[in-house]
Formats: structure tokens, sequence, C-alpha cells
């Protein structure tokens, strides 16, 4: 993206009526995973309401140490009070099993935690940072967010991942260029079992490919281990070239961290790809 880049009058509009919103709640806690959404949204919250918002991060297997150590330097370059919980998905019933609800069952204890602690900490709400963009894709932990009266004060505003971006650069922010992420529970085949090995073989293929100098990308792992799981590695189309050129450190590394086989998906990468396979019934 260009460093000239502006955010729109629209976007500019948005935002004030964020900084509304939020005056409007009081005191909040925010989910903070590190990610462009949340980043924005608790700079905004800690700007608008000042000690009155803080951040709430869940650390589990889903959530690779990169990212919370990068959560955690920017609450304390910013002045923001950060509390971290521990969650493990995996003891969530069903979960490992990864059914087609599986953000659900995990946003639903996610949210439940942050929530308790919320409460002990006596903020009025608890916030999230979904934004528009996730209202077009199957996204079944929205529904946990609106059954847990969680906030969403981006989507309120009518805010588009462009947009916060946008706005996100004028603000100095520094994810406001970072990769899309979600957690690593996002890369297997729904219905094949999610485990901690598995789990670790995918944060160690991820990162190896970001030291690599590869920006937005996905390693989706599909089959079992006893009989060879693959890789399908999904980067940005232009980076496509860049990825055949490595193919071979590629493949080396990620076979010594137990993966079978190593392949590049054509498509390049894009959000949701494991909901391709999904029915119209199964996400209703």
């Amino acid at each position: 993206m260009s460093s000239t880049v502006c955010a729109s009058p629209e976007a500019h509009a948005k935002l004030e009526e964020l900084k509304a919103y939020l005056s409007s709640l009081e005191s909040v806690a925010v989910a903070f995973s590190g990610g462009v959404d949340s980043t924005f949204l608790l700079k905004v919250a800690h700007d608008t309401l000042g000690p009155s918002a803080i951040a709430i991060t869940a650390r589990s297997e889903s959530f690779p140490a990169r990212e919370f150590h990068e959560a955690e330097d920017f609450c304390q370059k910013e002045g923001i009070r950060h509390i971290a919980v521990t969650s493990d998905e995996l003891d969530i019933p069903g979960f490992s099993h990864n059914p087609t609800n599986r953000c659900y069952l995990c946003k639903k204890e996610f949210f439940s935690e942050i929530l308790s602690e919320k409460e002990k900490e006596g903020f009025s709400y608890l916030c999230e940072g979904s934004n528009m963009d996730d209202e077009g894709d199957y996204r079944p932990g929205l529904k946990a967010v609106a059954e847990l009266g969680v906030k969403s004060p981006l989507r309120h505003a009518k805010l588009y991942k462009q947009e916060i971006r946008d706005l996100s650069h004028e603000m100095g922010l520094p994810t406001w260029d970072k990769q899309s992420f979600a957690c690593l529970s996002s890369r297997f085949v729904y219905g094949e079992e999610i485990t901690r090995q598995k789990l670790a073989m995918v944060d160690k293929a991820e990162q190896f490919l970001l030291d690599l100098g590869f920006h937005q990308l996905r390693v989706r792992i599909h089959g079992d281990l006893d009989h060879g799981a693959i890789a399908r590695i999904e980067v940005a189309p232009e980076e496509l070239q860049k990825l055949l050129d490595e193919r071979l450190p590629v493949a080396e590394a990620l076979k010594s961290y137990g993966f079978a086989y190593v392949t590049m998906d054509l498509l390049g990468y894009r959000t949701g790809s494991m909901n391709e396979t999904l029915t119209d019934a199964e996400k209703a």
C-alpha cells in the first residue's frame, strides 16, 4: 500500500461515530488479539475513554506466541492496561472434532472467560473487533457474540477493513498493513481432528514463511499424520513466483515439521477457503 494513502471523508465520519458510540458505553474491555481490527478499536477506545478502556487477551494453542508478544508490546507502548487469560480450546467438548460450528464453540467459551474477567474488573461492556466485511462470510462466531451481548463497535459504525487500514495508517498504528490473521484452528478441514501436534506444525510452517518475507499467507493442513499430512500453502497472488523460487527450502522445512507433502494453492490466499466446501444448509 502507498505511504501517502489517506482515509476517505466517509471513513472519518465513521470514526467520529465510533468515538461517540464508545463514549456512550462509558467503560469497556476490548478483546484484543493484536490484529488490524482489534488494535484500531483498542487505540480509539483508549484515546476516547482513557483508563476506562482496557485490553484482555486470551492465550491458547491456536494463538501464536508472536501474536501475543506483539499485543503485549503495543499495550506497553501505548500505556494501556493489558490482562492475559489462558484458554484451552481443545478442552471444549466437541471442539477437537472440528465441526462446522467450531468457531461458535470456541468464541462462546473464549468470550465467556473474558466476560468473567471484565466483570471482576468492574467494566461495563466487552467489545470485539469484527467489521462489516465479516458479515459477508460464514462466521459462526458472530452468533456467540450476539448471544453473550458482546458489543461490536466497528460494525456499529459500519467500518470496512480497508477503511480501518486507512485510518490506522493515518494514526500511525504499526498494524495498518499487517497481514490478516485468524486462529490456527481455521487451517483444518472440517471434520478432521485438531491436535496440539498439528497446531504446532502449522504454527512453525507459517512462522518459517513469514521469516522468508512472505506477507499474507495461510498453511492449511489436510489429512492425518499416520497417512501423510498435506500442507496446502496459500500466499498472495503476487508472491506465488517467490514461493516457487523458494520451493526447495520451504519443502525441506515443512517436511521437518511433520508434513509428508507440501503443495501450493494456485488460487493464492483468500479468507475462509476451508468454507468453500460447505453447502448453504451447513452454513445455515
